[in-house]
């Protein structure tokens, strides 16, 4: 039996619940993990990462299968279902640890990310420009044990009522062929 080939991309975009919830549903998507990544301190817990302290953002490291999706098609969603705009916000989260970025894995999914980046700001989609940061990724630190399967676990949080659900619902009307 073939060993199946798998791809990482990094991602943040605000709150790590709300992409978790989406890329959940991603065909093609095999695993989706909350953490931090992008700062200084080793292995922080979501209270350091939350005092704006530690230059993390919440993150979430996917897992997936390129035959099925490719890294373009993830960051197609990622650019829909964010405000790539607003600096170290989104909505009504504030801080660094909300911040839009891109951590690329390998030359080639750099590459990838600058150019849909140019072309979404050439496309002049927002008014304003777009800020995420396309950076390198070095290091990813697992989530706790509570923030993982978030939504599933706790749809009626008011936080998943106001915030994370009219994400997934956005996600599932425009991205329809991409629902598992």
């Amino acid at each position: 039996m073939m060993e199946q080939k798998t791809e990482k991309i990094t991602l943040a975009a605000g709150c790590f619940w709300c992409l978790e919830a989406i890329y959940q549903k991603v065909k093609g998507v095999l695993e989706v993990i909350p953490g931090y990544s992008g700062g200084h301190v080793k292995s922080p817990t979501y209270e350091q990462v939350c005092s704006d302290t530690t230059d993390h953002a919440e993150v979430v490291l996917i897992t997936f299968d390129p035959e099925i999706i490719s890294y373009a098609e993830i960051l197609k969603i990622f650019w829909q279902v964010h405000n790539p705009t607003t600096l170290n916000r989104q909505g009504h989260d504030i801080g660094s640890q909300y911040r839009s970025v891109i951590f690329y894995h390998n030359e080639e999914q750099k590459k990838i990310a600058e150019n849909s980046k140019k072309d979404l700001q050439d496309a002049r989609i927002w008014l304003d420009p777009i800020v995420t940061e396309i950076i390198p990724f070095s290091e990813f630190y697992p989530a706790e044990e509570y923030h993982k399967n978030y939504y599933q676990n706790h749809p009626e949080n008011s936080y998943c009522q106001l915030v994370v659900m009219p994400k997934v619902k956005k996600f599932e009307k425009v991205f329809q062929n991409y629902i598992k």
